[in-house]
Formats: C-alpha cells, sequence, structure tokens
C-alpha cells in the first residue's frame, strides 16, 4: 500500500459523488446548478424548478402565504397552457385543482413525487452522461492530482 503524505488530495469529488444519487446532486448548489443548465440544454428546466418551488411551499407556515405560492405553483406548473406547464397525468392535475381552492403543505406531493421520478429516470441518467457533466468532474479532477514538491 502506498504510503500518502500530506501533499497527496483524494481524488474523490464532489461532482462525482452526484452521480450516486440525485438527491445528493440536488442538495448541493453546484450540483444544481448544473443539473439546471443540463435541463435548460434540454427544454425541461420546468422540472427541476418546479420540485425547488416544492420544497419551499412545504416549509412555508403561515396559511395566507400557503394559499398565496399554492396559487402561485397551480398557475405557473399545474394549470393547462402554464407558462412551465409540467408534464403530469390527467388525475395528478384533476386532484390538485380540486385541492387549490384550500391548499395544504402536501396538495402538490404527488406531482412532486411524479417530478421527481421523472427526473431520476429519465433527465438524471442523461445528465451524467452529458457533455456539462463530463467538463464539470474534469474540471474538478484536474485540481485533485497528486502535487509533488519539486525537490523531491
Amino acid at each position: 500500500m502506498p504510503v500518502k503524505c500530506c501533499f497527496y488530495r483524494s481524488p474523490t469529488t464532489e461532482s462525482l459523488a452526484w452521480s450516486e444519487n440525485m438527491d445528493s446532486l440536488l442538495a448541493n448548489q453546484a450540483g444544481l446548478d448544473a443539473f439546471r443548465t443540463f435541463l435548460k440544454s434540454e427544454f425541461s428546466e420546468e422540472n427541476v424548478e418546479f420540485w425547488l418551488a416544492c420544497e419551499d411551499f412545504k416549509k412555508t407556515e403561515s396559511r395566507e402565504k400557503i394559499a398565496t405560492k399554492a396559487k402561485m405553483i397551480y398557475s405557473e406548473f399545474i394549470v393547462a397552457d402554464a407558462p412551465k406547464e409540467i408534464n403530469i397525468d390527467f388525475s395528478t392535475r384533476d386532484l390538485i385543482s380540486r385541492n387549490i381552492a384550500e391548499p395544504t403543505p402536501k396538495c402538490f406531493d404527488e406531482a412532486q413525487k411524479l417530478i421527481y421520478s421523472l427526473m431520476a429516470k429519465d433527465s438524471f441518467p442523461r445528465f451524467l452522461k452529458s457533455e456539462i457533466y463530463k467538463k464539470l468532474v474534469n474540471s474538478q479532477q484536474v485540481g485533485n492530482h497528486k502535487r509533488w514538491l519539486p525537490f523531491l
């Protein structure tokens, strides 16, 4: 086993850890930014924007703010021909439409699960094969190679 000195850096990088699961990617701002850039290039950034809006929405405590945010999410992502309409099935869209009159912090949970699943099964694997991800990993690896002192 080689001896590691204090000048050795582990080749494990943050961006490589993102490939293990989408949650670690979404929890990291740099990962989220890279994923968002990728989704933009595929014209599907509304998925991650909706997921983030739902995460923020679930943290809302005030009843007035819940109602305001729910209507904003509904008009931006759910209603037919919304500016950032997400791809969900009719029954989920219909359920949200019925519950929007008296929204709860869980009113978008089903749609959020569907979008998360869509991203995890479809977009995320393509992201890991994308040039955006490869460039990010390569740029981080350059900084993580072994560094030797010139006099050694």
